[in-house]
């Protein structure tokens, strides 16, 4: 059974630091393309940050580059989001999620990704 679970969130003033991680379960993570999205109320859920399964290939959000980076370790079986310079913007619910197939490109569209996780909260306030 595939499961995807977030952790890590949590309140943090700006500027502030957090690092999500995102066990995975019932498959290998290596194998597939993870990715991080995140909603804020009344808004669309959005890519924030993808890592492919083939050569470790990461991709952001223009938002977030420079200050959030996603690494995964095999070991672990766990794709991790180190988010840094937080800023209020970012606060939303996290969610970390798989393709569906192993071979699937890695993108930061949510419609590409079928297996999520149930999310963490993360807010920026001072």
């Amino acid at each position: 059974q595939v499961r995807l679970v977030e952790s890590g969130g949590g309140l943090v003033q700006p500027g502030g630091s957090l690092r999500l991680s995102c066990a995975a379960s019932g498959f290998t993570s290596g194998h597939y393309a993870i990715g991080w999205f995140r909603q804020a109320p009344g808004k669309e859920r959005e890519g924030v940050s993808v890592i492919s399964r083939s050569d470790d290939s990461t991709y952001y959000q223009d938002s977030v580059k420079g200050r959030f980076t996603i690494s995964r370790d095999n070991a672990k079986n766990t794709v991790y989001l180190q988010m840094n310079s937080l800023k209020p913007e970012d606060t939303a619910v996290y969610y970390c999620a798989r393709t569906f197939r192993p071979w699937a490109s890695a993108t930061l569209s949510p419609h590409d990704y079928v297996y999520w996780g149930q999310g963490t909260q993360v807010t920026v306030s001072s």
